[in-house]
């Protein structure tokens, strides 16, 4: 089957370097000498690729797997089949991920979409922006008076960069990207549709119906920080929105005025946070989960999917549900209302039904 991926093979490392880089070891039988070029799925890698195990619900995958190493838990060894290569690891998402950045050093951030290097003509830069060496500016990108783009940083095609922004070095801008009333640290990934520093949602009451509050306030986002396609995150209405160093949020996140989100937090997609909340360090917020206003997530807390949180959530809590409440308590009332529905249930409710 030919190679179909948009990133290139490279020459690829031995199984025994591959130990030496993530701290795995070899397995009883592995030969330190095979060379691998790729990383696959346990159903479509080959004899050249490395794959992973670390779910026994793939147990049938992994029997008839034709990769060429596997990185496995200890506890799972006994469900390799005979003969298989393997490296033995603590961690084993995080060894693969160490492997798949050494062997696809261009999937790390994206790259600009034409090969050429320096501004495009065909963008629109205003004379009194501020464009340190090494920027690469793409065809119909506007950059706005008075912004700064640091070294190394890359605007891809149709971004737009309002007067005032600054935006670090070795920053990656996606298409169609928006800013405004922003400041970026290094490093930053904006994935493409990505809206940045627009209005926060305010309005009062009036005699004529609902008068607009203003919103004068900023988005800080600090290095490292990664950003998912066509999410938003609104600037404050009297103080800044800032988003902490090295977080990850995913696509269509929604982050309202004023909120300040702590470092080395993760935000899965279609998450909502509502104005004037506080994410503290090391959060974690599962997928279209909603945060009302004025709340606080503790650091170290975690919160289900789909949960709706209304009242704050203390520190290395591990909460889910609607209302949201401790883990525990909310499985707790789940298992006993199936229990009692179970009970209810009647031949005469279930032809009623």
């Amino acid at each position: 089957m030919p190679d179909t991926s948009f990133f290139p093979r490279g020459a690829g490392l031995t199984v025994g370097e591959i130990a030496g880089l993530t701290g795995a070891e070899l397995g009883a039988g592995t030969e330190p000498g095979i060379r691998l070029t790729g990383i696959g799925a346990l159903d479509l890698a080959g004899r050249d690729d490395l794959s992973f195990f670390d779910n026994p619900r793939y147990a049938g995958q992994l029997a008839a797997t034709r990769a060429g190493c596997v990185l496995v838990a200890s506890k799972y060894l006994p469900l390799l089949p005979e003969g298989l290569p393997h490296l033995v690891a603590a961690n084993v998402p995080a060894a693969f991920a160490v492997v798949g950045r050494e062997f696809y050093p261009a999937a790390r951030t994206p790259s600009a979409v034409l090969p050429s290097l320096g501004i495009s003509p065909r963008a629109e830069v205003d004379p009194t922006a501020e464009i340190e060496d090494d920027v690469t500016i793409e065809a119909f990108a506007v950059v706005g008076p008075g912004a700064r783009i640091g070294r190394g940083t890359i605007v891809s095609p149709g971004a737009v960069i309002a007067g005032g922004c600054a935006i670090g070095r070795d920053c990656r801008i996606g298409a169609q990207v928006v800013l405004s009333n922003a400041l970026l640290g290094n490093r930053v990934i904006l994935h493409p549709g990505v809206k940045i520093g627009q209005d926060g949602f305010g309005y009062v009451p009036g005699r004529a119906g609902l008068d607009k509050v203003v919103q004068i306030g900023r988005v800080v986002i600090q290095d490292d920080v990664e950003i998912g396609a066509n999410a938003a995150i609104d600037r404050g209405a009297i103080r800044d929105t800032v988003i902490g160093e090295g977080t990850k949020i995913d696509n269509q996140v929604q982050i309202g005025h004023n909120v300040a989100v702590g470092r080395h937090s993760v935000i899965v997609s279609q998450v909502g946070i509502s104005g004037s909340s506080t994410v503290g360090d090391g959060v974690m917020i599962g997928g279209q989960a909603g945060i009302t206003g004025h709340v606080t997530i503790g650091d170290g807390a975690q919160l289900a999917a789909l949960s709706g949180v209304a009242t704050d959530v203390p520190k290395g809590a591990r909460w889910g549900g609607i209302p949201a409440r401790p883990v525990r308590e909310w499985l707790r009332e789940v298992r006993f209302l199936t229990e009692l529905a179970k009970k209810g249930r009647s031949p005469r409710n279930e032809r009623n039904d």
